[in-house]
């Protein structure tokens, strides 16, 4: 895949992207959502430790998501994270802000404008 068929997140989108992951699969260490995000996108959105884990620190600053030390399938010691209640609400209202986003974009894509 070459650098063009990459996909730039919007601010704020890795957030609900991680919170959506983590809602789905339960607890995850970092390594596991970004290669899950990864796997879900197609590949199209490739992520970092530079990327993903300031991110982790952030959501957990928020409140969003809480984290504990564990064993990893590969028998490493690994930083799991899980979702609080505070990011189920979150996530409920990422999404439905992202649908409004994308509501609004699409109507102004449909228009014929000169």
């Amino acid at each position: 895949m070459s650098n063009s068929d990459r996909t730039d997140l919007l601010q704020g989108t890795l957030d609900l992207l991680v919170l959506k992951t983590l809602a789905g699969l339960g607890p995850q260490h970092g390594f596991g959502i970004a290669r899950r995000i990864e796997q879900v996108s197609g590949d199209t959105v490739m992520l970092n430790q530079g990327t993903i884990y300031p991110a982790l620190v952030r959501l957990e600053e928020q409140g969003w998501i809480a984290s504990e030390w564990g064993t990893s399938e590969n028998n490493r010691r690994a930083r799991f994270y899980s979702l609080t209640a505070a990011g189920r609400k979150q996530l409920k209202d990422e999404v439905a802000n992202w649908q409004r986003v994308a509501a609004l974009v699409n109507a102004v894509l449909a228009t014929d404008a000169p």
